[in-house]
């Protein structure tokens, strides 16, 4: 280690900065006192140890994306059919994937900054950006004895499109599965609520043909009689006919009750390993 690097580090140590900002402040001062010849070499080490670790990164960060896109596929297949919410669930993955690259890229334009390769952090974000996806065109460049970390920026690029190419393709694949079975309960939903409207429209109906029968057998009962037994036969034919309509109010809504357990069942485990068949 230098001299003047020594000194700077016990001035920093004596005004309390902590170790580790003294320690990422002298990294340009150690690089450029690294000599000419070994400079090359030294951007290959420099490189790898950032594609390793980032690739680490990478590899828990993507496995937290899968195990949360396999939960929320779950969830949905354990409710009632949303094919909304699965759309949103599979964006959101595809989002997160997205944003795990542009940080990786952030990652590597930090690294390049503090090390004083790039002055400039836009610079640095596009100049990353360019090789990582080993586009391999525009303005900024590095100094030609650090010029062999562009290809390990490219390298780690193809390491992580590649990683997340083959999470993609399980995540569409469960995606297909998903939808395809919310299809299917969907179908079958509306096969529910659609015998549920013909059940209620017959109760209705059902219904009416008994009031109607009602009042007609109340009206022949009035004939010849006196106006107490008239009224007498009112009263009793009000309260049968709100009995009549209690019944059926009931009837209806055991009809409806029976027909959100059969669309609650859509989603229990039996039924996401072995659809229901709308047919």
């Amino acid at each position: 280690m230098s001299l003047a690097w020594r000194i700077d580090v016990n001035c920093r140590a004596s005004s309390g900065a902590p170790h580790g900002e003294i320690v990422v402040a002298q990294i340009p001062s150690l690089l450029t006192s690294i000599p000419d010849e070994f400079k090359p070499l030294a951007s290959l080490i420099f490189g790898a140890i950032i594609l390793v670790c980032l690739t680490l990164f990478h590899g828990m960060s993507l496995h937290q994306i899968l195990i949360q896109y396999q939960a929320g596929d779950r969830r949905l297949r354990l409710r009632r059919p949303h094919l909304i919410a699965a759309s949103l669930l599979f964006g959101w993955s595809v989002f997160l994937m997205l944003a795990l690259h542009i940080a990786e890229i952030s990652i590597w334009a930090f690294a390049l900054t503090k090390s004083g390769l790039v002055l400039s952090a836009f610079d640095a974000l596009y100049f990353c950006a360019n090789a990582y996806t080993t586009l391999g065109f525009g303005n900024v460049d590095l100094d030609k004895q650090w010029r062999n970390i562009s290809p390990i920026i490219g390298i780690s690029g193809l390491f992580t499109f590649a990683w997340t190419t083959s999470a993609l393709v399980d995540v569409v694949a469960r995606y297909n599965r998903l939808v395809e079975q919310l299809q299917l309960e969907r179908s079958v939903q509306k096969r529910l609520r659609s015998a549920l409207r013909k059940d209620e429209w017959n109760a209705l109906m059902r219904e009416r043909d008994e009031e109607k029968a009602l009042k007609q057998k109340a009206h022949a009962n009035e004939a010849g009689v006196s106006v107490e037994e008239r009224y007498r036969i009112w009263r009793e034919e009000g309260k049968q006919l709100s009995q009549l309509r209690r019944a059926k109010a009931a009837e209806i809504r055991q009809l409806r009750r029976h027909e959100r357990e059969q669309e609650n069942n859509l989603g229990s485990p039996d039924e996401a390993e072995n659809p229901v068949d709308p047919k």
